[in-house]
């Protein structure tokens, strides 16, 4: 797993990356740090990363059906070794709600609380950070 010291990522999902873009560096003081528009931008404010995902992007696609709880909003955990953690996971019994999939900024998949909320565990792709 990842250290703590990392920002907090939420993840929206939204209808038009750049005009997110503009108006969250704009109007409240964010910071663009990577873009790939029309699919994906992470703009920053203090300790949150905001990632902005269009319909493009692999965050976006469809819950699998019965798999969502209210919204599709989740937690977005980065981790180093994506494929690792998975199988360590898997071994401990825990239940996912996705396959790994690949878009792009990396790789991700969802696995649900003892609750049933969503958290994307995300391995960026290895040109990013």
């Amino acid at each position: 797993m990842t250290s703590t010291e990392q920002l907090a990522s939420v993840r929206y999902i939204v209808d038009d990356v750049q005009a997110a873009v503009d108006f969250y560096t704009t109007h409240l003081g964010f910071t663009l740090r990577f873009s790939a528009a029309p699919a994906f931008a992470d703009v920053t404010r203090g300790p949150l990363r905001l990632l902005l995902s269009g319909a493009a992007s692999s965050g976006a696609r469809a819950t699998p059906d019965g798999n969502a709880t209210a919204g599709r909003n989740r937690i977005h955990l980065v981790l180093d070794d994506l494929d690792a953690d998975v199988e360590r996971l898997r071994a401990a019994g825990l239940t996912f709600r996705s396959d790994i999939l690949s878009g792009p900024g990396g790789r991700q998949i969802l696995l649900a609380d003892p609750a049933g909320n969503l958290v994307e565990l995300f391995q960026p792709a290895s040109d990013r950070t």
